[in-house]
Order: structure tokens, then C-alpha cells, then sequence
């Protein structure tokens, strides 16, 4: 573990001297492909960086903030677009808007991203207001997130009767454990530049259990970090591109389909660095199902016009049973075939042997006679 937590800080090292080489380059090369040329070494350099880690939680936090977010960010920064773009930004904030999964909030617009609105089937942008300071904090508070810490303790704990379990039952409390943990890192991650900046930043998750549609969850609630990255990077010139073959009215589909093509092969090689397999299929079979049945339903709003809508109480459950069906079924059982949940079950033990020494010591020294 010790050597493992060393290349850790070799590697975010690298990472921090990277971004302050993209930040100079940012000052003093012009937007376009003369600017993408000085940044392509240093998407080259992050794509291999998580190479370098074995745990699955080191590896795979840094794969995504790194290789995936860090990566398209810096695409769009070559051409003066996306979260980097802002001519005022600090050093600092610079380089933690890079490499971390926050957005800076909007002052003038506390939602500034345009939601893409597919009703009576057009699409225009549309902004959607977003909930009062109250509303937010009783939702996003510190009491939220200390109940998930609380029911990912209570799964680590479950997780000692695994063999007793199903394998189904085992696979949705590791879908719930990758909720629980990802929505605490991303906050955690928030946290700490806030409190640092000062910055008020956008919120990860939207409460993905309410989802009423496969529209709502993707684009509106679950990870909100890489729906902000994939739609300029991909949908929006998708659409701009597609609105001339086909037309404003139909362009959202192939838009939204090729999102998830491209969402479906970064996530093959986020789990890539965490098993160092060779990809099966399975994950990009879910995302292209996903994109496939999400532009479905595009095309019936748009068709139908608003004409049938069923209530939230069947929609809801819909949603959610076919989000987790599907996962259940070809994306959670990946984290198995690359022994994620064993290499993470030693780690915990390694940390709380290690916590276990570290607080007998303590005792041991405070109840020494001076």
C-alpha cells in the first residue's frame, strides 16, 4: 500500500505540473489548432498516468478525474470552450476546475447550462430555474451526505455476508455502493475547493432515484460532471452537424445516440485501468441500449406532441427498475470480472489494520508515564 500511495502522489504531481504548462500555454498560444497541438501531449501523457495505479480506488478516481473529465476539458480549452475557457481564472482555480469534477456556478444564472427541451417536439434551449438556496441546501446539505457515508459503512459491514447472499442481491448493493461512494468523493471533491475559493459550484447528482424518464435520468440527474462535459464536446457538434442532413426537429437523435457511443468507450477504458482486461462488450452493449431506447423516447415525445403523458407514479418506477434491470444485468457485473470488490474488501482491511496501529499507538503513548 505504501508504494501504491507513492506513485499516487508521483502521479498527481505529474498531473499539477501538466495543468500549469496547459495554463501558460493558455496565455500565450492562440485558440485552434495551434493551441491543440501544445495540448495533445499532455491528453497523452493523462490517458497513461492511471496506468500506474493498481488500486481500484486510487487508479479509478484518477482515471476519471485524469483520463476522462481532465482530458475533455483540455480538448475544449484548445479551442477556448468549456469550464477552462474563462479568461479570469486563476492558477489555482484553473488547475482544480482541470483535474477535479466541479463546475463553477453561473452568478448571473444560478443553472447556466442550457437544458435541451424536446417539448411539443422541438427542441430549443431552455432554461430551467433552479431551486431556491433552502430547497438546495436541505437536498445537498451535510446531513445528506453524512446518511450515504452512514449506509456505505452499513454495506461495507453487509459485505461479511456475502456468501450467504445471492448473487443478484449482492450485485445491487454493489450498484448502491457505487452510488453512495462516487456521489461522496464528488462531493468531497467540491468541498474542498469551495472552502478553499470560495467558489459556488454546481451540484453532482440530482437525486436519480426520482427520475420520471431515461431523458431525466441521464440528462438532468445522474452525474451532471460528465453530462456537462459530453454535451459540448460531442452532442453539440453532433447536432449542429446533424440539423443540416436532417433538419433542427430530428437532429437531437443521432446527437443523443452518438453521446452514448462515446460515453460507452471511455467507460470501457475506466474499467480498463481498474482490471487491465481486455473489454468483452458487455458495458458498451448497456450504454448503446441506453442510447438506443433514450432516442426512442425523444422521437415518441416529439411525434406525439405532448398528446400522452403518463403520470410520475408509473414512469418513476419504469425508469428506475430499467436503469438498475439493465445494470444488474451488463455494467455492475464488470466490477466482479475485474475483482474490483476484492482488491477494494483488502483494501478497507489494509486501512483499518493500519487505523487500528495508528490508534493503539496513540493510547499506548498518552497513557505512557512522562
Amino acid at each position: 500500500m505504501e508504494g501504491e500511495i507513492n506513485s499516487f502522489i508521483k502521479v498527481w504531481l505529474s498531473v499539477l505540473i501538466s495543468l500549469c504548462y496547459c495554463h501558460a500555454i493558455g496565455k500565450t498560444i492562440p485558440k485552434g489548432s495551434k493551441r491543440l497541438v501544445f495540448i495533445i501531449p499532455v491528453v497523452c501523457l493523462f490517458f497513461y498516468l492511471p496506468l500506474n495505479l493498481y488500486s481500484p480506488h486510487l487508479a479509478g478516481v484518477t482515471a476519471f478525474f485524469v483520463a476522462w473529465l481532465g482530458n475533455f476539458k483540455l480538448l475544449l480549452f484548445a479551442f477556448d470552450k468549456g469550464p477552462l475557457s474563462a479568461h479570469d481564472l486563476s492558477l489555482p482555480i484553473f488547475v482544480a476546475v482541470a483535474c477535479l469534477p466541479i463546475k463553477i456556478q453561473n452568478k448571473g444564472n444560478p443553472n447556466p447550462a442550457s437544458k435541451i427541451s424536446h417539448q411539443n417536439g422541438h427542441a430549443h434551449c431552455k432554461q430551467i430555474p433552479s431551486p431556491s438556496p433552502r430547497n438546495r441546501k436541505s437536498k445537498e446539505g451535510p446531513l445528506n451526505y453524512a446518511v450515504k457515508a452512514i449506509l456505505l459503512g452499513i454495506l461495507v459491514r453487509v459485505y461479511d455476508y456475502s456468501e450467504n447472499m445471492n448473487p443478484k442481491l449482492l450485485l445491487l448493493l454493489y450498484s448502491l455502493h457505487i452510488y453512495f461512494l462516487l456521489e461522496i468523493i464528488l462531493a468531497v471533491g467540491a468541498a474542498m475547493v469551495r472552502s478553499v475559493s470560495g467558489l459556488e459550484l454546481e451540484p453532482q447528482f440530482n437525486e436519480p432515484y426520482l427520475s420520471t424518464s431515461l431523458q431525466d435520468f441521464w440528462g438532468r440527474r445522474w452525474n451532471l460532471m460528465v453530462t456537462s462535459i459530453l454535451r459540448p464536446t460531442v452532442y453539440e457538434p453532433t447536432l449542429r452537424f446533424s440539423s443540416i442532413l436532417i433538419g433542427r426537429k430530428w437532429a437531437p437523435l443521432p446527437s443523443v445516440f452518438s453521446t452514448f457511443v462515446v460515453s460507452a468507450v471511455m467507460h470501457e477504458l475506466m474499467f480498463y485501468y481498474l482490471g487491465r482486461l481486455t473489454p468483452t462488450g458487455e458495458v458498451t452493449w448497456f450504454f448503446l441500449l441506453h442510447g438506443f431506447c433514450l432516442t426512442v423516447e425523444i422521437a415518441l415525445k416529439k411525434a406525439l406532441e405532448g398528446k400522452l403523458e403518463l403520470p410520475w407514479l408509473v414512469t418513476g418506477p419504469l425508469t428506475v427498475a430499467f436503469v438498475l434491470g439493465t445494470g444488474l444485468w451488463l455494467f455492475f457485473p464488470q466490477f466482479t470480472r475485474c475483482k474490483v470488490d476484492v482488491r477494494a474488501f483488502e483494501e478497507y482491511a489494509e486501512v483499518g489494520a493500519l487505523l487500528k496501529n495508528a490508534s493503539q499507538n496513540l493510547v499506548s503513548l498518552i497513557s505512557s508515564p512522562k
